[in-house]
């Protein structure tokens, strides 16, 4: 057990993982989330029958002895009402009027896409073992002594594009492996070899709803950290940091509260964290300048849709539907071209469907000229605009999904103004901050900062994802903790 203090920005999953893991070690931890809910993307909101989450729709890798399974159950959070999507195809990717399964397991994986490409089984083969091999190695980086020559590593200076292509040969097998790309950014020129592998890894393990919403993951850790002796706030904004002696000495809260605490940790993206800083020496202008340039990958349209009473049954995996002859490496802003269909489990045990949730890239420059008026205020050519993308994505998924449309009760809708909104996101960003292959070292970054005690967590610096952000956590806890002892109680070593 440990002596210290530590003040937590933001509860989304980054902040509320690194408030457990201090509290289990005896730190007097205070959670500050400005909103007046916790939980960030792992919030969900009520209308009428339906329940909807705001970001968390299905977690890839909680099998026994899976990535995420080892750290949820850290965490507490496998007595959660789990439900595995269909194993022999947990996620379609529908490429034109093509449908193509994805099962789960990486023998089954590669056995159901060999039916169908069997001209193509060696590089399915080949494709699978890579990446089977990275999820295996996924620990690695808690037996390091040094994150920073983790992510300097080959597999961050490598691009997904061009291993695809030097992999696969069969242009429409590229599309269907690059299928299930709205968990990422896909993108040709930048996206690193290591995200994409990780990532489509974890949920090719296997792939997993949960029933009753993500905001139980959140209330699950609050009711943790609160137990162990910690302190989650609400309505509490922190509106600046400052500096003393080349370290954090207080943060301020809603613009008078002040606190002090040994270490401070900012789960709220890089650009706004440096924003709170109070001018000074410690942090140079060099500093601020690299991180608040930095690019965001693009955000996400997403209609939640209530749906009729036994109007459609529940389908347990998730739908993919792509427009023949899209390139998904490389979206085109403005167009709706790719939709993910995911399901909602029934909460009530039935077979009929209760909600599902249609989502498709947006990029911020389709939504820019509304940004300066508050929500609700954007007048009716925003109206319209949301509409026309509703429909524009109910049109598309009703390839797979017929009788969607007339299935529909009610939408409601979020853009990345939304996102901006309600959780500080900068220009509406999906997965944070975008890594670039060509230049890991500036674009994936540590939890560490100019200040000694001042460390930053969540889906900017190193995966996005539940499991992403999970294993930055714990890196960003090991500058405090030590990596051994908390790679022991994770790993059970």
């Amino acid at each position: 057990m440990m002596d210290g203090s530590a003040i937590i920005i933001g509860s989304g999953l980054g902040g509320l993982e690194c408030g457990y893991i201090l509290a289990r070690h005896g730190l007097e931890v205070t959670v500050l989330e400005q909103s007046n809910h916790t939980g960030g993307c792992l919030q969900t909101y009520v209308r009428g029958r339906a329940l909807f989450d705001t970001g968390f729709h299905y977690a890839g890798g909680l099998g026994d002895g899976e990535p995420l399974n080892r750290l949820f159950s850290y965490f507490g959070l496998m007595s959660l009402p789990w439900k595995q999507l269909d194993p022999e195809c947990a996620d379609e990717v529908v490429i034109g009027d093509r449908a193509f399964p994805f099962a789960s397991g990486h023998r089954r994986f590669a056995e159901r896409l060999t039916e169908c490409f069997p001209h193509e089984k060696e590089a399915i083969l080949k494709y699978t073992d890579f990446l089977e091999d990275v999820g295996n190695r996924i620990f690695d980086i808690f037996m390091s002594r040094d994150a920073g020559g983790f992510i300097s590593g080959p597999l961050f200076a490598k691009s997904a594009y061009e291993f695809l292509n030097a992999t696969v040969s069969d242009p429409l097998l590229r599309q269907v492996l690059s299928g299930t790309s709205l968990k990422m950014e896909l993108n040709a020129e930048s996206l690193p070899l290591y995200v994409f592998a990780q990532i489509n890894d974890s949920f090719i393990c296997s792939a997993w709803r949960l029933r009753g919403g993500g905001s139980q993951i959140a209330d699950s850790l609050v009711e943790s950290i609160r137990k162990m002796g910690g302190n989650v706030r609400t309505d509490a904004e922190v509106t600046a940091i400052r500096e003393k002696g080349g370290k954090v000495a207080e943060v301020v809260v809603n613009g008078g509260e002040v606190l002090e605490a040994d270490w401070v940790i900012s789960d709220i993206h890089p650009s706004a964290t440096v924003a709170l800083v109070e001018e000074t020496r410690a942090l140079r202008k060099v500093y601020r300048h690299r991180i608040s340039s930095m690019e965001n990958t693009y955000g996400m349209f997403t209609a939640n849709i209530r749906l009729k009473p036994g109007a459609l049954p529940y389908v347990n995996r998730n739908i993919y539907v792509h427009r023949a002859g899209t390139d998904l490496w490389r979206p085109e802003p403005g167009r709706t071209d790719s939709v993910l269909v995911n399901w909602a489990v029934p909460y009530d045990g039935s077979d009929n469907a209760i909600s599902l949730d249609l989502l498709t890239p947006m990029w911020w420059s389709e939504v820019e000229k509304w940004s300066g008026l508050p929500s609700g205020h954007r007048g009716e050519d925003y109206v319209r605009f949301k509409r026309d993308r509703t429909e524009e994505c109910i049109r598309l998924a009703e390839r797979r999904v017929p009788g969607l449309g007339d299935a529909v009760d009610r939408v409601y809708t979020s853009t990345p103004l939304s996102y901006s909104s309600y959780l500080c996101e900068p220009e509406g960003s999906a997965y944070g901050i975008r890594k670039d292959w060509k230049s890991p070292m500036t674009t994936v970054l540590t939890p560490r900062t100019p200040f000694p005690n001042l460390l930053m967590t969540g889906q900017s610096l190193n995966l996005h994802g539940m499991l992403g952000v999970s294993m930055t956590s714990v890196l960003t806890c090991a500058e405090i903790i030590g990596m051994s002892a908390l790679a022991s109680e994770i790993l059970q070593l």
